[in-house]
């Protein structure tokens, strides 16, 4: 890569390779990963946990702070809460896979990370990466508009639940699509002149080629 730094937008629907195709975009790339669907998993671990129902939030939030850092750990940020990063297996979890577009619908949720993933550019930048690679379903739209490259995957729906089989998780893929295609705060969609590819029928080497390709790099 040259010494321009670079914002790449990945959104697409559960199950479409944004974390795979991301991953080797950040390893390749020297790019900082920031999975966004992550953070929403974390928050949702953090209110289940505190039996806090998506209709109480405002009323909580508007009297506890949530406090936000990051870890960055072989390229990829983390977000930590109260300084406690949540366990992989509890974000992919049955449970949060099952609540978490409730509470990621709410706007004040996503007003609270808003900024948060915003920062995660500068965080890039202060760690000398080549750029970030931001993943989720709102990152091209609102998050990262101005993002060099935008990116849109989708596949067909058996294929994406068979992932997700292999990955040893029960996901409720159209569900939670439908629930976030839906909502009235930042709906997942395409993103105005973004690059749409379909994972069906193509591995993650040919997803890597189109959008390296497709970057403003020599």
């Amino acid at each position: 890569m040259n010494s321009a730094f670079v914002k790449i937008a990945i959104d697409g629907g559960a199950g479409t390779g944004k974390s795979t195709t991301s991953r080797l975009l950040s390893k390749r790339l020297s790019l900082l990963h920031v999975d966004t669907g992550s953070h929403y998993r974390s928050l949702t671990k953090y209110f289940l946990n505190r039996k806090i129902k998506p209709t109480d939030l405002v009323e909580y939030l508007n009297i506890n702070k949530v406090p936000f850092s990051s870890r960055v750990l072989d390229g990829k940020s983390s977000l930590l809460i109260d300084g406690i990063e949540a366990d992989l297996r509890d974000l992919r979890s049955e449970e949060v896979n099952s609540h978490v577009s409730h509470y990621a619908s709410q706007q004040i949720v996503r007003d609270m990370l808003f900024s948060y993933q915003r920062s995660q550019v500068d965080l890039a930048r202060e760690n000398l990466f080549s750029g970030v690679v931001m993943e989720g379903r709102d990152i091209g739209t609102v998050i990262l508009p101005e993002a060099d490259l935008k990116v849109f995957l989708s596949a067909q729906e058996k294929v994406r639940e068979q992932r997700r089989t292999d990955d040893g998780e029960i996901d409720q893929i159209l569900s939670r699509d439908f629930k976030d295609s839906n909502r009235s705060s930042a709906p997942l969609m395409e993103s105005t002149g973004c690059l749409r590819i379909d994972t069906t029928y193509v591995n993650a080497e040919e997803v890597y080629s189109t959008i390296r390709n497709a970057l403003p790099l020599p």
